[in-house]
């Protein structure tokens, strides 16, 4: 048995329970909006959001699955602590590998005005990005590179996604996010007096061309429609990833490493 005081909570072993019924609603978009709750799975990703400072609630852990050196830090929430059946976490998990602990966590506002820019800020704007999985990739770009911060305007999935978290690593957590409209966002990066720097397939200058020392937006858009037109026509440029196949465009998430990364480049990587 795992050392870790769970001698007021009793074993959960049917899918029935309240509690369960309760954690499997969070798998809807539409009851993380209401409860204004989000799961996270797997001991990194826990860790990760308890150090960016998210309140955690309720931890659900299989004792058949948990990885004790995984789990150390769990002596600290041991309040928190709720056993469940490898059966009942089989149910509860969306993902393989999630080291056996999901928690149930408080989210946060994402406001324009909470985020705080370095003086030389390099930030990352993504418009209505719609598959969990690239914007968990983005931000695990995002965490590498690392940006003063990642905002998205007008989402199509929300942060809190199980499989943004996933795709993420936890880096949903690593960098400061914001989410707004494009106009609010576009008024905001003027007023901080940030250029803005729109990939775009026409009339567009090469990405490698662009100074990107100075305060930069990099603004993606989606794969299907690229930007909107309020976005290429408030950029400072729009540029272009000059590509020889037959194909005119690449994923969203490999576009934003290779343009993010020629920033990192230009700056010394500082």
């Amino acid at each position: 048995m795992l050392n870790i005081g769970i001698a007021m909570h009793f074993l959960i072993t049917s899918n029935q329970n309240p509690k369960i019924k309760s954690l499997l609603a969070l798998e809807k978009p539409r009851e993380r909006r209401k409860q204004q709750l989000f799961l996270v799975e797997g001991s990194r990703e826990i860790k990760l959001a308890l150090e960016a400072g998210y309140k955690i609630g309720n931890i659900f852990f299989c004792e058949d699955i948990i990885n004790k050196e995984d789990s150390e830090f769990l002596f600290e929430q041991d309040k928190l602590l709720i056993p469940v059946s490898k059966d009942v976490f089989e149910k509860i998990a969306v993902r393989e590998s999630s080291g056996g602990m999901i928690a149930v966590a408080e989210q946060k506002s994402h406001s324009l005005e909470e985020l705080t820019l370095s003086k030389n800020p390099l930030i990352l704007i993504l418009e209505s990005v719609e598959k969990p999985g690239n914007l968990g990739a983005i931000l695990r770009t995002a965490d590498a590179a690392g940006v003063d911060a990642v905002v998205i305007c007008d989402p199509q999935t929300d942060f809190y996604n199980p499989n943004v978290i996933r795709s993420s690593v936890g880096c949903v957590f690593t960098k400061q996010i914001a989410s707004a409209t494009s106009e609010e966002t576009i008024t905001w990066l003027k007023k901080c007096g940030v250029n803005i720097f729109c990939t775009y397939l026409k009339a567009s200058k090469p990405y490698h061309e662009i100074n990107f020392t100075q305060p930069s937006a990099i603004v993606m858009g989606t794969e299907a429609t690229g930007l909107s037109d309020v976005w290429v026509n408030n950029a400072t440029a729009n540029i272009i990833i000059p590509m020889g196949g037959k194909i005119d465009s690449m994923n969203v998430s490999t576009a934003a490493a290779v343009v993010i990364f020629e920033a990192k480049r230009q700056r010394g990587f500082n």
